[in-house]
């Protein structure tokens, strides 16, 4: 088969790699083609492809991206499950392959019985033709041929097959096979048995004889017709796979020959293409000299293209270098993005967890409130928390906008270098156009001479015809057209490639230029934005400004509020931790002890199964023994006839048979013991860990319940200490309330003043105070009352407080309950240990009975194979009894003396193991009972951690209740406060009704809560209920008292402590101005500026070491997994190696043992032979001496000495040197497994020690990175002090411009003035001049007297005013000076302060950029120690992994050093059993000796017998006459002497026998003592071994518990310096506000400078573009120059052109016809290729074709076959009806014969006649005889029959017949009927309808149309034709094989009519219808 299979597999193979080699070829031209036409289309599309569309196709390819790297996660993780699949495929070859050994091992066994068998058969059939010896010689042996043939086939079969699956199968078929043969082996067994007893029985019967040889010649029959078959399958198999190669070999060759006429095709045609040009000539010589010329200036033009197009490859190449520099560029802004939308993403992260933080601030600050004092408090605080959360959230949003600006604004900066490196690009591609367009020009010249040169062809060719003298020239010519039509072809596709990428660089310019403007774009919109995002900024800037100063008073509240909350929360998280933490063991302990309880169970059930069948075992060997015992006690009463013999064969199978299937039973309990025993030290293993987990689990409860029980004490001593408070408050409040109204009256007038000191912060409480003053009196008369109910109430709580004391006393009985089960626990525990102790000890005995279980099987098997051997040589003496002489018959009764005393040292043996039977079967028992004992004990465990599960359950839920309680308690005091504020406002019976509302509230709540609980106890409920009343009282009355105390209190502090606030907080500011004004005046920000430098480059320095050290981490780490997946590797190596070594040490073992019992016995049998040999020998001698005694004839007796098997012995040394080589290699081997254990604990020493090292360099970079973090803290702080700097000089600057604005308000006054002053001036002057001009007019005539007089006053007045005015004059230059001079001063001081200012903002300038530098370094600094955390983290996990691993490898060594244990245990058990064989050789050897010593003596009486013989011959001759008397005397003392020598050397061998024995049985017991000392030994140091591992791993549970601890106390310091970060972070953020608007107002200096700029480089760009204009100008002269000297030039070419032109046109002619010709050479090889094609499909068709045809073939086959057999049937159907008649056609006839006229009738009667077979004549004379007589009878037979028949009525195409007679009709149906029908439809029985029903319809159309055919044709084309009312021969089936429908081939009346079908019925005929339409109408019934 296999060759078979190879032959098969070779052929396909060569046959497939043909085939795909073509279709490879096939595939390479279609990918190329369809690569080509993709790129095309890709060039195409790029053009098309607009920006839009690459942004889609870049977030396509970031998802798939993200998708690869998944799936690469996704490989990875595969990779690993295939790792662990690998291990676990290697686990269960190992097993499949042990499997396979057993099953070798059961095959060796089976062939081993089945030539045991096949010996016996041999033996019985030679004993048979040993009796039958006379009758003729059988063939011994006939069995033995088949039988060898078999096992060399499968044992050639079996071995040479690999370890595999189908090997397994294999060997469980052979097993199969064997065991059948070895069960016909037995049936033949018998068979030859019975033969032999029949044959005893009779006699020699010559009939059994010929049977016997009749089985003979059968059987041989038999194997020869096996094997010819055998043969004959072998041969088809080779005819089909020869058949099956030559089918291959056809089809490739077919292949080859296609494609070689494919070839040769292709070759015609090219050969075709060829000749058609050949046949040119050309005649004129100068028209290929002008072609020559033409091709040489093609020449030139094509080299010159090739240059420029040179030059462009390189001015494209520089373009792209350009293209990928801008792309970097753009890569690098998007990298920049990216980073900044992490630094976003972090900082609203930050953001979320101080929201976070908040939230979680605000519950837990209303729940962890004692007190309503503290409510109070906090209310507020929570409220300034939510406002200063919000305005954060408002802060950091100005940070994120403000980064945003930075963002566009970067951007813009690099957008505008993008911008510069497009106008270049724009520059170059212009450039590349115009030499696009030159280089299209070039092309277009090419093009138009290629279409002349075509012509020119033409022409050549049309000249061709005429000329065919120059054929050669043309020949040559032509090659050298082609080849340089190949150039130009060449450079055209060169040049097609130089503009697609000409094209692309155009649409990649377009792209550039697109970008540039969406860029530009985005920038006008940034711009736009950023302008209105900093006119917002400046307005929050100016709103922030104002808050910060709130914000600053809102800080120092929070600051203290956060500080508190935050220690309360980092106590609550850590309680609720515990908590979790503990909840989570427990489940996870619980979940552990169910499993382990589960294992426990099973493991359990299955000892109790191989318990159960350790009995069974126990008992089928007893039963065997005691089978052995009536065996050997039957054979030694039985005499020693034949059928004793039968007997003893017969018990001898029947044992053998037992002994055989006891061996294999015995092998299987020892496979399955091994590994129930590793099952249980695996489970005892379990155990052992469940135990410790169990023990870590109480002691947690118990920390647990005692954390309980403290809670619950400092609960009830609470409780306590809160009554006695009640009781003390109870006392003191009827004295306050009557103290309270005489209080009342002061607290109002202090209320009154306190109203008028106290501030707008007190204005709310102020007026509550006076509406509540305005109420006090009112209030006064209600206290009194309220005096009244108090003491009522009071004693109602006396009562409450009774019950809430009976309700303690009860909750500490339930804490002494609780505290009694956590007791009973500890017990439980304590005896779980201990039964656990006991389980382990009852497990080791129960090991240690498995091995002397064991050894006993051992021990029974080797004594029933000395049983075995026993009966053999019982056999065997008995075989020499029947050869040997009568004489000698006291010899075989020695034996059987000897064989019983060695029967009954074997029953001794036997008792002696039936009694350790029983004892273990005892000790099994015990076990048995301990098991179960600990099962309930288990069970029990169960239901206590069950019932503690439901305790601890039960606990948490009332604890969650009481907490939810507690809130309720808390939600409902501050109800009741709100509701006594509101009760203080209104009047005296409101506050009654609110009163009793409140308590029927709380009674309302009170039955809520009951209701909700009323799951627990109502005792429980009413007591919560008792204590809440007594709550809400106290409360009230609490309420009450403080109200009024704390009023007055606030009152008083609050005036107090916001004074001393005031004045503190300005102290404060006038001490920062002048820290401020100090730092301003020193130098000291230069060397702050220098150490932050110092700072940074010392952080970069540790940053560096920092990476340094990790990426050392991370190779040391990845050395460590290589490490480890090595180690891993080892170590299943490693156990490999173990599994084999334990698995050739049983085998050596067992060889050891079966090897040394084969020798013993061997060496027994042959010292027991030579002694048998001596004693024949004796015996021979003896006879001699009697023979010459009695003077007859010698005889000599060639009695043969066997010699001693010397051989053997050598034998035996050498396998006990191979034995002792391999129990050296084995140690080796050890050894070499010890040294790499060792090795593996020192490697694992060095990971540890790396691990710490590793440790050590996390604290280092721990210890670095808070060294950075405090530079940082302190960097912030000088940051803040500067930010305040910043602050003082504003507020200067504010002071400066009130001084500047002061001094104009002055300066405009004093302008006022001199305005004031100079109309006054103006007054003066005009009124002395009015009484002059009045005098004159009134009084002009008088004296000049007065006159003069008044012109004197005037005049001296005039001085005086002009002094007056000159003195004003000088007064106002004085002061216009003083004015001028304040204002230079004033100028001046501006100017210096403004310098100031300037110098000030320059220097802020310097240090914010600095700051910000050092910011961003930091912040850098930052993520990558983040990054490096988290690294760290990551290297952490990875270590702790690997731990984990080494922990695992040690445990696996622990394992292995269990196993290496095992062997050296195993070891030290081989030593003792060679230590054991040795003293058995030496034994042997000691016997050898005794023996040869025996023999020597023998040897001697030999001699002396052969000598007194001889003396005695010559006695004889001597004394032969008269000495008779004396010889017989001296005989028969020669006799006695004899005897008695006989009888004292048996004794003396029974002597040393029993003294053998009795040296045996000591040594044995010795051997015994010592292992049972050496296994004491053994299991005190495993004991000892054992304590120590448990101290070893409480300790390492220790050490691992205290470095936890550590690890918490360093995490929750973590916790507080990461809370510590925050807040500095917070700070940095508001820092980083204020430096983004700083950073703005930067940006946009700098974005004027860039805009000037691109002006500056705009201007530079048009003045080189003038310059290029110029050089145009100049360029173009210098063409027209040029084009001058060309014009003369091609004056004087022109004429040869002419001529040239003439020759041109010629050539163009005749390229013109070789096109033509070209073309319909092109025309026919396309007509070839369709043809080509068209032949392929046709090929294909006709292939299919083909496989149609092979189809069609097989079809026609198969409806052959059916043909045949359905022509079978009918012949058989006719052989079967040819002599029966219908009897409903027969009835019809009848009916019909009636129904006819009376002169037809004649006709029907002879057609009856005809089908009953009478003749023609005999018909005539019976009708012409006696008509009416025939008509009487027929008349009287049928009794009226017409009468019975119902009539039906006709159908319409039912018409009488009455024209034609009855015999035309039958033969026109008869000749219908024998025309061929088609096959009958199939038509089950289901699908029939009745006549009547409305499915007839249906049923037709399943018909097959053909069938429909026939059958219309037959019934007249009716189409409503049910298959029952069809014709005869349609209804009746043919053949009803599978439900065959109506109709069918075949006369009607062969056909076997059923019941079901109908009958016909009498029908009415006309005169007018035709007879065969009557007869179908009467045969559709």
């Amino acid at each position: 088969m296999s060759s078979w299979l190879g032959g098969l597999g070779s052929g396909l193979g060569q046959s497939l790699g043909q085939v795909g080699g073509s279709l490879a070829s096939l595939t390479d031209q279609i990918s190329n083609f369809t690569k080509d036409m993709l790129m095309e289309g890709t060039e195409e599309v790029e053009a098309e492809l607009p920006n839009s569309r690459r942004k889609e196709i870049e977030a396509i390819h970031t998802i798939l991206r993200s998708e690869n790297e998944r799936l690469k996660k996704l490989c990875t993780d595969l990779e690993e499950k295939h790792e662990a699949s690998e291990l676990q495929i290697k686990q269960q070859s190992t097993s499949y392959r042990n499997q396979l050994q057993q099953k070798e091992v059961e095959i060796s066994h089976l062939k081993a019985r089945q030539i045991a068998l096949q010996d016996q058969l041999l033996k019985l059939q030679s004993a048979a033709q040993s009796t039958h010896s006379g009758a003729g010689g059988v063939p011994a042996a006939p069995a033995s041929s088949p039988f060898s043939y078999r096992v060399s086939h499968h044992a050639s079969a079996f071995h040479d097959d690999d370890m595999d699956f189908g090997d397994i199968i294999s060997s469980q078929q052979e097993i199969n096979r064997l065991s059948n043969e070895v069960s016909r082996l037995e049936s033949e067994v018998g068979h030859w048995r019975h033969i032999a007893q029949t044959s005893k029985a009779q006699g020699s019967n010559n009939s059994d004889q010929s049977e016997i040889c009749k089985l003979q010649s059968i059987i041989k029959e038999l194997k020869q017709t096996r094997s010819q078959e055998i043969d004959d399958h072998q041969h088809e198999m080779s005819v089909l796979q020869n058949a099956y190669q030559q089918k291959l070999t056809e089809i490739s060759r077919r292949h080859r020959e296609e494609l070689s006429d494919y070839e040769e095709r292709f070759e015609e045609l090219e050969n075709l293409l060829q000749q058609g040009g050949s046949g040119i000539v050309i005649t004129d010589h100068s028209k290929i000299h002008e072609m020559q010329k033409t091709i040489q200036d093609l020449q030139n033009e094509k080299v010159a293209s090739i240059k420029r197009i040179e030059e462009l490859e390189d001015k494209i190449k520089d373009i792209n270098k350009k293209l990928s520099s801008a792309e970097n560029d753009r890569e690098i802004l998007r990298k920049e993005q990216e980073r900044l939308n992490v630094e976003n993403k972090q900082i609203t992260e930050e953001c979320e967890s101080w929201k976070l933080e908040c939230r979680k601030l605000q519950p837990e600050a209303v729940k962890q409130s004692d007190t309503v004092i503290e409510k109070e408090r906090i209310l507020p605080q929570s409220t300034s928390v939510g406002e200063g959360v919000l305005k954060l959230q408002q802060a950091l949003s100005g940070v994120k906008d403000a980064e945003n600006e930075i963002l566009r604004l970067s951007n813009l900066n690099q957008d505008n270098s993008l911008a510069e490196d497009n106008l270049k690009l724009k520059m170059h591609v212009e450039t590349l156009e115009k030499q696009k367009s030159l280089l299209s020009q070039e092309k277009e010249e090419l093009q138009l001479s290629l279409l002349k040169l075509n012509s020119e062809y033409e022409v050549i060719k049309g000249t061709a015809a005429r000329d065919m003298d120059l054929n050669s020239t043309l020949h040559d010519l032509r090659l050298t057209l082609e080849a340089k039509e190949q150039e130009l072809n060449q450079s055209l596709t060169e040049k097609e490639i130089l503009v697609a990428e000409l094209e692309e660089l155009d649409r990649q310019n377009q792209e550039a230029t697109k970008h540039m403007i969406l860029i530009k774009d985005q920038l006008s919109k940034q711009q736009n934005e950023g302008d209105s995002i900093i006119s917002e900024l400046r307005k929050d800037l100016n709103d922030e400004n104002r808050r910060v100063h709130q914000l600053e008073d809102d800080k120092m509240n929070m600051t203290k509020e956060l500080d508190v909350q935050k220690e309360k929360l980092v106590q609550s998280e850590l309680v609720l931790n515990d908590l979790h933490l503990a909840k989570q063991k427990l489940e996870e302990k619980v979940e552990d002890l169910v499993d382990q309880l589960n294992k426990s169970q099973e493991s359990n059930l299955n000892m109790q199964k191989e318990n159960c069948g350790l009995k069974e075992h126990i008992k089928q060997n007893e039963e065997e023994l005691s089978r052995v015992r009536d065996e050997l006690t039957q054979s030694l009463n039985r005499d020693s006839g034949s059928d004793f013999k039968d007997d003893l064969l017969k018990e001898r199978e029947a044992e053998v048979r037992n002994l055989k299937q006891n061996l294999s039973e015995i092998e299987k309990l020892n496979d399955n013991l091994n590994k129930v025993a590793f099952d249980l030290k695996m489970e005892n293993e379990k155990l052992v860990l469940a135990c410790e987990d169990v023990r870590h689990q109480l002691e947690e409860s118990i920390a647990g319940s005692n954390q309980i029980s403290l809670e619950r004490n400092t609960l009830v001593e609470a409780l306590k200490m809160e009554k006695g408070q009640l009781e003390a408050e109870l006392s003191q409040a009827e004295q306050r309330l009557l103290e309270e109204a005489s209080k009342h009256e002061q607290t109002i007038k202090e209320l009154s003043k306190a109203h008028d000191l106290s501030t707008s912060a007190l204005q709310l409480g102020q007026q509550h105070l006076m509406k509540l003053s305005q109420e006090k009196d009112f209030e006064i008369a209600e206290l009194k009352k309220n005096i009244e109910q108090m003491d009522t109430h009071h004693q109602e709580t006396k009562e409450i407080l009774s019950s809430s004391l009976e309700e303690q006393k009860h909750l500490t009985q339930l804490i002494s309950e609780k505290e009694i089960f956590i007791e009973k626990l500890k017990e439980r525990s304590s005896e779980l240990q201990e039964e656990l102790d006991k389980y382990t000890e009852a497990l080791r005995k129960n090991e240690i009975l498995k091995q002397t279980m064991e050894e006993k099987d051992r021990s029974l098997g080797s004594m029933k194979e000395e049983n075995n051997h026993l009966k053999e040589e019982l056999e065997r003496l008995r075989e020499q009894q029947s050869r040997a002489a009568p004489v000698v018959e006291p010899k075989p009764l020695d034996s059987v003396t000897e064989l019983e005393s060695e029967v009954l040292q074997l029953n001794i043996i036997k008792g002696n193991l039936e009694e350790e039977i029983k004892h273990h079967q005892k000790i099994i028992e015990d076990q048995n009972q301990s098991k179960m004992q600990l099962l309930q004990s288990l069970e029990e465990q169960k239901k206590e951690m069950d019932e503690f599960k439901c305790q601890h359950e039960q606990m948490n839920v009332t604890h969650t209740q009481l907490f939810l309680e507690k809130d309720e308690e808390i939600k409902n005091l501050q109800k009741t406060v709100e509701q006594i504020k509101t009760q203080l406002r209104e009047e005296r019976q409101g506050v009654q009704t609110e009163n009793c509302e409140i308590f029927q509230e709380t009674k309302v709540q009170s039955l809520n809560i009951e209701n909700g609980s009323e799951k627990h106890d109502l005792s429980k409920a009413e007591t919560e209920r008792l204590v809440k009343g007594i709550k809400e009282r106290e409360l009230e009355i609490q309420l009450l008292n403080e109200k009024n105390i704390s009023l007055t209190k606030q009152i008083d502090q609050l005036s107090k402590d916001e004074v001393g606030k005031l004045t503190q907080i300005i102290q404060q500011k006038d001490l920062e101005i002048q820290a401020l004004h100090a730092r301003i005046s020193s130098a000291s920000y230069t060397q702050d500026v220098v150490y932050l430098q110092q700072q940074l480059q010392a952080y970069a320095m540790e940053r560096e070491q920092v990476l340094a050290v990790l990426s050392e981490k991370t190779r040391e780490n990845s050395h460590l997994k290589t490490e480890y997946h090595k180690m891993m590797d080892v170590v299943a190596a490693k156990e490999a190696a173990l599994v084999k070594l334990q698995d050739e040490n049983k085998k050596l073992s067992t060889r050891s043992e079966g090897g040394g019992q084969e020798m013993f016995r061997e060496t027994v049998q042959n010292l027991s032979r030579i002694i048998r040999e001596k004693d024949i020998e004796i015996d021979a001698l003896s006879q001699k001496c009697q023979t010459l005694l009695t003077v007859l004839q010698t005889s000599s007796t060639g009695n043969e000495v066997g010699a001693v098997n010397s051989n053997q012995f050598e034998e035996l040394l050498q396998e006990r040197d191979k034995l002792k080589q391999q129990v050296k290699k084995m140690e080796e081997w050890k050894q070499q497994v010890m040294t790499t254990v060792q090795n593996m604990q020192h490697e694992s020493a060095q990971l540890q020690e790396e691990l710490h090292q590793l440790q050590a360099q996390v604290l280092v970079d721990s210890d670095n990175n808070s060294k950075l973090q405090v530079d940082y803290t302190g960097l912030i702080q000088s940051y803040e002090q500067n930010e305040t700097k910043l602050k003082n000089f504003g507020q200067e600057l504010a002071q400066v411009q009130h001084s500047i604005g002061q001094l104009c308000s002055t300066k405009d006054l004093l302008l006022g003035k001199l305005d004031i002053i100079s109309p006054q001036l103006s007054s003066g002057s005009s009124p002395p001049s009015q009484p002059a001009e009045s005098l004159g007019t009134v009084k002009p005539d008088t004296s000049r007297e007065s006159s003069t007089q008044e012109l004197e006053e005037l005049r001296k007045s005039l001085q005086e005013k002009d002094a007056t005015i000159k003195t004003l004059q000088e007064n106002n230059h004085r002061l216009s000076d003083s004015i001028a001079a304040t204002s230079e001063l004033e100028r001046k001081e501006q100017e210096q302060t403004d310098s100031e200012i300037k110098q000030l903002k320059e220097k802020q300038d310097v240090l914010q950029k600095s700051l910000k530098e050092k910011d961003l370094l930091i912040k850098a600094k930052s993520d990558q120690l983040l990054s490096l955390n988290e690294n760290f983290t990551n290297k952490v996990n990875e270590n702790e992994l690997l731990r984990q691993a080494v922990t695992n490898l040690k445990e696996r060594i622990l394992i292995l050093e269990m196993d290496i244990c095992k062997l050296k245990e195993e070891n030290e058990k081989i030593v003792q059993t060679t230590r054991e064989k040795e003293t058995e050789y030496q034994a042997l050897q000691e016997t050898n000796t005794k023996f040869s010593m025996m023999l020597r003596e023998k040897e001697f009486e030999c001699h002396s017998m052969k000598e007194k013989a001889l003396a005695f011959e010559q006695l004889l001759k001597e004394k032969e006459q008269g000495k008779t008397g004396e010889l017989n005397q001296l005989l028969n003392a020669v006799k006695s002497m004899q005897e008695k020598t006989v009888k004292f050397q048996q004794e003396r061998d029974q002597v040393m026998l029993a003294l053998k024995q009795k040296q045996m049985e000591n040594s044995a017991l010795q051997n015994e003592v010592q292992h049972l000392r050496d296994k004491e030994l053994r299991l005190n140091q495993e004991l000892e071994r054992l304590r120590n591992h448990l101290l070893e791993s409480e300790d390492s549970y220790t050490r691992e518990a205290l470095a936890a601890e550590d690890r918490e106390a360093k995490l929750r310091k973590k916790v507080t310096v990461l809370e510590e970060k925050l807040v500095s972070s917070s700070n940095a953020m508001e820092n980083a506000s204020h430096q983004a608007s700083l950073q703005v107002e930067s940006l946009q200096e700098q974005l004027n400078v860039v805009s000037k700029q691109r002006d500056e480089t705009t201007l530079q760009l048009s003045v080189s573009r003038e310059q290029v204009k110029q050089y145009a100008l100049s360029l173009s002269n210098l063409q027209m120059v040029l084009e001058h000297f060309q014009q003369e030039e091609k004056a004087m070419y022109s004429a040869e052109l002419e001529k040239h032109k003439q020759l041109v046109a010629e050539w163009k002619k005749k390229a013109e016809n070789l096109e033509g010709k070209l073309i319909s050479l092109q025309e026919r090889f396309d007509e070839a290729n369709a043809a080509l094609d068209s032949a392929s499909r046709l090929t294909e068709q006709l292939d299919l074709k083909e496989e149609q045809i092979e189809e069609l073939k097989k079809q026609n086959e198969l409806r052959q076959e059916m043909l045949d057999d359905v022509q079978k049937k009918l012949m058989n159907l006719v052989n079967s009806t040819e002599g029966k008649v219908d009897k409903i056609l027969m009835r019809n006839l009848f009916i019909g014969h009636f129904h006819t006229p009376k002169h037809q009738r004649h006709e029907v009667l002879r057609l009856m006649g005809s089908i009953l077979g009478i003749k023609r004549e005999e018909m005539e004379q019976l009708l012409h005889g006696d008509q009416g007589g025939v008509t009487r009878w027929m008349t009287g037979w049928l009794g009226g029959g017409s009468k019975s028949v119902p009539n039906t009525p006709l159908r319409p195409n039912q018409q009488s017949v009455l024209n034609s007679s009855f015999s035309e009709l039958f033969v026109k149906f008869l000749e219908t009927e024998s025309h061929p029908s088609v096959p009958p439809p199939k038509l089950s029985v289901h699908d029939m309808k009745p006549l009547d029903s409305p499915g007839r319809r249906k049923v037709v159309t399943n018909v097959p149309e053909s069938f429909k055919d026939t059958t219309e044709s037959r019934s007249g084309r009716r189409t409503d034709v049910n298959p029952f009312l069809a014709p005869r021969s349609a209804a009746v089936p043919l053949i009803n094989p599978a439900g065959l429908g109506p109709g069918g081939p075949g006369h009607l009346l062969l056909k076997p009519i059923s019941d079901v079908l109908p009958t016909f019925t009498p029908l009415p005929v006309s005169p007018d219808n035709s007879a065969g339409v009557v007869l179908k109408d009467l045969l559709k019934q």
